[in-house]
């Protein structure tokens, strides 16, 4: 049976499977849920000096599996949270991860408040609404390392350009990082009466959920790569397998926010549940061994062969469903005109593309 554990910035924790800020986790009420949902793990939504003002509606289903949403920090005022959410989250006896914004003035004040709750175990700090240049995320994260002695997690922003040297230059001053937040501005229009899906101003918002998945891959990758403390992957993990490919990219642990909003509190025990699955079908002991997997991948790229090869179509897996057929732009791939309604390839029009093997769901082209 695979082993989960894992301990961050000195968080000892039975799965790397936590919940990430957003109102999933609006409260202890919402925490609450979290824990017996299996999360191992509470972090809770991000307070600031003042309550937001969140213009209505603020979130929208984008696709199956997307949110679009102009939510900002807590509408809750930071005492409450300081006098009653963080002792209510911590009596679930899992560790609670307060996270705070957003400026170095406002991030010197809330941290020693939070921390003198003494019920909570580290602070993560958003650098969404800080600004993109390094001196001012500097400066917000030297002054929240000079106020607290707990350990302090930076979420990254996608727009960060050098994602990887920003997460360098902060290193003197936290102890881990989570990449990454919503991707955006973006916006979405409701045809039918011709208004934007949101209410803020200009309709405009931030995407998140399993369209910014491979954006947040490679964010977290380029973190792991530059920094030597432990990275967490946030952005469109709804499955075990899509947590597990975040640990191959060099995360540690990984946060979940859309996924828990559209499936319910239940997906971070099944995360976890699939994770184990996953493991365990592919020999993988601990989590070390996910991401020995995933650092094996940079000697897999240097190989890369540009000429690439033809599919392999494995007969016995195809179910001759057509969906490779109907995605292969080059017409190499055909099902009709043979007595058996075999799939065919001619490798003379395949342009090696690859397109195919992913759009298999039996995985019957390799």
């Amino acid at each position: 049976m695979a082993n989960l554990a894992v301990e961050i910035c000195g968080l000892r924790c039975a799965h790397p499977v936590w919940p990430a800020a957003g109102p999933n986790v609006l409260d202890a009420a919402h925490a609450l849920r979290a824990a017996q949902g299996g999360a191992s793990a509470l972090v809770i939504k991000t307070i600031s000096t003042r309550p937001a003002r969140v213009p209505k509606p603020c979130m929208a289903r984008i696709g199956s599996d997307g949110l679009l949403n102009c939510e900002l920090w807590s509408e809750l005022p930071a005492e409450q949270y300081i006098e009653h959410e963080y002792a209510r989250a911590k009596s679930t006896g899992l560790p609670v991860i307060a996270s705070i914004g957003y400026s170095a003035e406002e991030l010197a004040e809330l941290g020693p408040r939070v921390e003198a709750t003494g019920c909570v175990d580290a602070i993560e700090f958003s650098l969404h609404y800080t600004g993109h240049g390094h001196e001012t995320l500097i400066a917000a994260a030297r002054a929240l390392r000079g106020a607290v002695r707990l350990p302090i997690i930076a979420k990254l922003s996608p727009g960060m350009a050098d994602i990887g040297g920003v997460a360098a230059s902060l290193e003197p001053y936290v102890d881990g990082f989570a990449a990454v937040n919503s991707v955006g501005p973006a916006w979405a229009v409701d045809a039918e009466r011709g208004v934007p899906l949101l209410g803020s101003e200009r309709g405009m918002g931030w995407l998140s959920g399993r369209p910014i998945k491979p954006v947040a891959l490679r964010c977290v990758r380029e973190v792991a790569q530059r920094v030597s403390k432990p990275v967490i992957g946030v952005g469109g993990i709804f499955s075990g397998r899509d947590a597990v490919e975040f640990i191959m990219a060099g995360a540690r642990a990984v946060q979940v926010c859309t996924a828990a909003i559209l499936r319910g509190s239940g997906i971070y025990g099944t995360i976890t549940r699939e994770m184990a699955e996953w493991m365990d079908a592919h020999g993988c002991a601990t989590l070390d061994d996910v991401r020995a997997r995933g650092a094996a991948l940079s000697v897999h790229a240097a190989h890369m062969d540009c000429e690439g090869r033809p599919p392999q179509i494995d007969h016995e897996r195809c179910t001759r469903c057509g969906l490779c057929v109907t995605s292969c732009c080059p017409v190499a791939l055909t099902l009709a005109g043979n007595d058996t309604n075999l799939l065919t390839l001619d490798a003379t029009r395949c342009v090696r593309c690859g397109l195919c093997r992913t759009v298999c769901p039996q995985h019957a082209l390799s």
